[in-house]
């Protein structure tokens, strides 16, 4: 991974992406550098992905808020001002958001 030199984000000039989940839209905006991804998510009212997840990522909820389910059938709430973190391959799971959220989400090759 290359240093990171000093660098400000305008969201605004990011070009937004639409994924659609089993219900609902995630949109993002991100950005790569080297390893590293940056991005700003939207779920949007009824969102659930349509995938079980591996990768390892840093979460934090700026608005609304999400469950994460486990595989196992656990579900883990997020809300405005939270985080969680977790490591490629530690656990298998998924976004489920009721109301719409807005998610900061940063993964990388330094969560392997």
């Amino acid at each position: 991974m290359p240093n990171i030199a000093f660098q400000t984000i305008n969201w605004d000039k990011i070009e937004k992406t639409n994924h659609p989940g089993e219900t609902g839209t995630a949109t993002w905006q991100a950005i790569q550098i080297g390893g590293l991804r940056i991005r700003k998510v939207i779920y949007s009212e009824n969102y659930l992905a349509d995938h079980w997840c591996q990768k390892g990522h840093i979460v934090h909820c700026l608005k609304g808020h999400i469950i994460s389910e486990m595989e196992s059938g656990e579900e883990k709430y997020l809300s405005e001002g939270m985080s969680y973190v977790v490591s490629d391959n530690a656990s298998s799971h998924r976004s489920i958001s009721v109301n719409g959220a807005e998610l900061l989400i940063i993964d990388g090759d330094f969560l392997q």
